[in-house]
């Protein structure tokens, strides 16, 4: 099948390769030129584990090309995918500027019946948008031609995200019309061969699907926020909790770890748009306002931890940070809690050594040359002559490092668990003072 994507973003990229991978005909249209020779010479922009493998294995068999030109891409495609992206505004909606203005562009040039997908991550209600955007540029060339807009979010895990796109939980289809949803399951049948996965529902309702799992994903992550704070008090630990928790099926072990927040492009964002749809119907959604709430405070609690230790007066001392990316196995800083705890610090006047395997670039890109960060080439550098260490994403490297080293390199053997990495006993016996997340630590040390 011909295939468009509008849009070279994680999701764009990712959608596709996996499609052009399957044998689909896949041309993808970006309006940055300098990024559309970036991929045309095989370097992906992103870190996605196998997406460059994938991405130049496709170009050579000339299945997967890139352009900036609008028209060559609506020509190309019966399918035309919009995955750009819906970034927030300062109220907390989605930005649909860049989506609308792709409906526009397809409805301008299209000289064919095209279904148009709408993968981007939209509010409810965008599909009738993107469906009268379509109508006006027709009606502006007086053209009566044949379309459909369907809904089709996606569910990718950075880190993750050819796996589940080729072989997913489910495929959600929004249509009212029989025929288009025939069409995309016959574009999706690669992928839905073990069993069908694949779910036609209204397009409205398929909108909010998505929304309603990422806030469902964000509410079990604020809940085992809120209770490690707790168990901090009973003097509880809260892994055991959670490993009690998990074991009953009703609720599972995915989901419930606790830590310093949720960050990436995904939950904060899809949280407040789904809020703010709420608010703009009237309704309080006192639940998700409350997700967001705790969230907040917990990407800030390793800094009240290090003020607890240290003191208010944290000029002059060094912290050593592992993990800059939101999550492992990708370079996403975005809504990261370590921004939250670097961007303290240096309010305070201390410096960062900091270490990720993957997102050393992309903290140079966001914060530039500072004089109070150090971008460190491992993870024993960080830690060299430090106050403390502070642990903000659970990469594979930094669960069985040299704890002996790290000792010796710290001013004081101080470590600060914002992912409940380490056992808080053997911390204690090999000589660090330990802080953990809900670890009951409060019956040993004030907080």
């Amino acid at each position: 099948m011909k295939v468009t994507i509008f849009g070279s973003g994680y999701v764009g990229l990712v959608t596709g390769t996996c499609f052009a991978d399957a044998g689909n005909d896949v041309v993808c249209v970006d309006i940055d030129a300098e990024r559309v020779a970036q991929l045309r010479s095989g370097e992906v922009p992103i870190y996605e584990p196998g997406l460059d493998e994938m991405l130049s294995f496709n170009q050579e068999e000339g299945r997967l090309r890139f352009t900036t030109d609008a028209a060559e891409g609506v020509h190309h495609g019966l399918f035309q995918f919009i995955a750009v992206g819906t970034p927030p505004d300062e109220d907390g909606s989605a930005d649909l500027q860049h989506v609308l203005a792709v409906a526009r562009s397809i409805g301008q040039h299209m000289n064919d019946y095209r279904v148009v997908v709408n993968k981007s991550t939209v509010p409810v209600g965008t599909a009738d948008r993107v469906r009268a955007a379509l109508g006006e540029e027709l009606a502006a060339r007086g053209e009566q031609l044949e379309y459909d807009v369907v809904s089709n979010p996606e569910f990718l895990k950075e880190g993750a995200a050819i796996d589940d796109f080729v072989k997913p939980d489910r495929i959600i289809v929004g249509t009212d019309n029989p025929r288009t949803g025939e069409l995309m399951k016959a574009l999706y049948a690669p992928f839905n061969r073990n069993h069908d996965r694949l779910l036609t529902m209204d397009v409205r309702a398929a909108e909010l699907t998505k929304y309603a799992s990422n806030a469902m994903l964000a509410t079990k992550i604020s809940f085992m926020n809120e209770l490690s704070s707790l168990a901090e008090r009973l003097g509880a630990d809260i892994e055991q909790v959670r490993v009690g928790m998990g074991s009953d099926p009703r609720i599972g072990y995915h989901f419930i770890y606790p830590g310093c927040g949720y960050g990436g492009s995904c939950f904060p964002k899809d949280v407040k748009a789904l809020t703010h749809t709420a608010h703009e119907y009237d309704y309080r959604p006192e639940l998700l306002e409350a997700v967001e709430n705790v969230n907040d405070r917990q990407k800030r609690l390793l800094v009240r931890r290090l003020h607890a230790h240290f003191g208010e007066d944290l000029a002059g001392r060094t912290f050593g940070l592992w993990g800059l990316a939101f999550k492992p196995n990708t370079d996403d800083m975005r809504e990261a809690p370590s921004r939250v705890v670097m961007e303290a610090l240096w309010e305070a006047g201390a410096r960062v050594q900091a270490y990720d395997p993957e997102a050393m670039d992309e903290a140079e890109r966001v914060y530039g040359n500072r004089q109070d960060l150090e971008l460190c080439d491992n993870l024993y550098d960080a830690v060299e002559d430090a106050d403390a260490l502070i642990v903000c994403t659970e990469w594979q490297v930094f669960r069985s490092p040299d704890f002996e080293r790290i000792r010796d390199a710290l001013r004081q053997p101080v470590v600060f668990d914002g992912r409940n990495v380490y056992p808080p006993s053997m911390m204690e016996a090999l000589g660090f003072t330990y802080y953990g997340m809900g670890r009951g630590e409060s019956v040993r040390r004030p907080l």
